[in-house]
C-alpha cells in the first residue's frame, strides 16, 4: 500500500460529493469541487488543521470514531466505507486486514471454457480480479489481438490498459477505462497482498496515471455498460458488456458483448465474415 493513500481517498470523495447532498448551496462562487474543507471539517465535527494534516498524509492514525464521523459526513457507501476501514487498518498494522484470502486462481475449469465457446457469436471472455484475461472465445480474439491486447504469454487488461500505447488508441474513453479498472481492483482488493503487489508494479512501471488513480480510487462502475473501441480493421465498435460470476469462491468472471447499436453489428459482422444481420444490437 502506498503512503498517503487514506488521505488521498478522504479528499476524493470530498471533492466529489455535491454540496446539495449535505444541505449547502451550490453557489456559482466556488473555486474547488465538491465540499470545502472547511465544510467537511464542520460536518464531522473535527478541526480544519487536523483535517487537513489526514489529506495531506501527516497524520494516519485516525480515531475510529473520527472516521465513523467521517464517513457518515461524506455520505460514503458501503463498499467506500469498507475501503476506508482497510485504509485504516493498513495503517495501524501494515496490512490490510487480518483475515486470509484465496490465492488468485488462473485455473479454467473445462465446463467454462466450453461456455466461452457456446457465445459462438458474441465476443467473450473470462478474467480473474487482477485483470488477466484466462481464456476467450474465437469472436473475442478477433477483436482483441488486433488492438495488442492478447500479446504476450499472461494477457492482462489493467496492464494492456496502462503500460501499452497502442491502448490509449483503442478505448474511445481511455481515461473512463483506466478509472473502471482501477476501481474494480480496489473493490476486489480485500485485503490481497496480490492486489497490493500488483499495484505496486504497476506504480513503479507508469507512474502518474496509475498512482493517482490508486490513492483516489475512482468510484466503482457497474458491472455492465457499454465500451467504445477504435479497431484498425473494421472502425468504431460500441459493445455492451456484462458481467457474469464464475467458479466455486467468486473470484473469475465471464464477461459478454454485444454491439450496441446496428452500425457495430455490421462491424462485427464483418470482422467475425459472418451473414450480415447474424447479431442484433441490443435496444435500450
Amino acid at each position: 500500500m502506498m503512503d498517503g493513500e487514506l488521505g488521498a481517498f478522504l479528499r476524493s470523495r470530498r471533492e466529489a460529493l455535491p454540496p446539495g447532498r449535505v444541505g449547502l448551496p451550490e453557489g456559482p462562487r466556488r473555486r474547488t469541487p465538491g465540499l470545502r474543507r472547511a465544510e467537511l471539517a464542520t460536518l464531522a465535527q473535527v478541526s480544519v488543521e487536523y483535517l487537513t494534516r489526514l489529506e495531506q498524509g501527516r497524520d494516519t492514525r485516525p480515531s475510529p470514531e473520527i472516521l465513523a464521523a467521517l464517513a457518515d459526513a461524506l455520505r460514503l457507501d458501503d463498499a467506500d466505507r469498507e475501503h476506508l476501514r482497510q485504509l485504516a487498518a493498513a495503517h495501524h498494522s501494515r496490512q490490510l486486514c487480518p483475515r486470509g484470502r484465496t490465492a488468485v486462481t488462473r485455473t479454467v475449469r473445462p465446463s467454462v471454457r466450453a461456455l466461452l465457446d457456446a457465445f459462438r457469436d458474441a465476443p467473450a471472455h473470462l478474467a480473474n480480479r487482477l485483470g488477466d484475461v484466462l481464456a476467450w472465445n474465437d469472436p473475442f480474439d478477433r477483436v482483441a489481438r488486433p488492438l495488442g491486447l492478447l500479446d504476450g504469454s499472461r494477457p492482462n487488461l489493467t496492464w494492456y490498459v496502462f503500460t501499452d500505447e497502442r491502448a490509449r488508441e483503442a478505448f474511445a474513453d481511455w481515461a473512463g477505462t483506466a478509472d473502471h479498472q482501477v476501481a474494480e481492483l480496489h473493490r476486489l482488493r480485500q485485503g490481497d497482498p496480490a492486489t497490493d503487489e500488483f499495484a505496486d508494479r504497476l506504480v513503479r512501471t507508469v507512474g502518474t496515471p496509475f498512482a493517482d488513480r490508486w490513492r483516489r480510487r475512482p468510484v466503482p462502475a457497474a458491472h455492465h455498460g457499454v465500451r467504445e473501441l477504435r479497431h484498425p480493421h473494421v472502425g468504431p465498435l460500441r459493445l455492451a458488456y456484462e458481467t457474469l460470476t464464475v467458479g466455486d469462491t467468486g473470484d473469475q468472471w465471464l464477461i459478454t458483448h454485444v454491439p450496441a447499436d446496428a452500425a457495430t453489428a455490421a462491424r462485427l459482422d464483418k470482422l467475425l465474415g459472418r451473414v450480415p444481420g447474424r447479431l442484433r444490437a441490443v435496444a435500450g
